[in-house]
């Protein structure tokens, strides 16, 4: 089963935001499922606001590609991830950055780091690659 997803990169300094929902162990990017009748920008502009309380508009978005890979929580799952780039954080916004609804954490990694055990797959294997292609 495939489940269609979102998620967001913010990216200063070659170190991508991370995050890390309650229950879990991996850490992925900001995003999540996209709700029936959504696109996955506007699930995107949505998921920001909702996990870690920062506004982005569509156009403060581009694409960094398409993915499925294995889900990170969901044994049996695959995701098919629709990743965007987000215009990065500002000063104050990074002040007020905090975890929010289901997110437990939040970590600052470096975008050569793709080893780690404590990525989801998604991360690991097709988005960390594709932003040091982007760079």
């Amino acid at each position: 089963m495939i489940l269609p997803i979102t998620g967001v990169c913010f990216v200063r300094d070659g170190l991508l935001l991370t995050v890390r929902k309650r229950g879990t162990g991996r850490f992925m990017l900001v995003g999540g499922k996209i709700e029936a009748g959504e696109q996955p920008v506007d699930a995107a502009v949505r998921e920001i606001a909702e996990e870690i309380g920062v506004n982005r508009t569509p156009d403060q978005l581009h694409l960094l590609g398409h993915f499925t890979e294995e889900a990170a929580n969901e044994p049996g799952w695959r995701v098919s991830s629709t990743v965007f780039v987000a215009q990065p954080l500002t000063g104050s916004e990074l002040s007020r950055l905090e975890p929010r609804r289901e997110i437990a954490e939040i970590s600052w990694r470096p975008i050569t780091d793709d080893a780690a055990g404590d990525l989801a797959p998604l991360l690991a294997r097709h988005v960390l690659p594709a932003l040091r292609r982007e760079q």
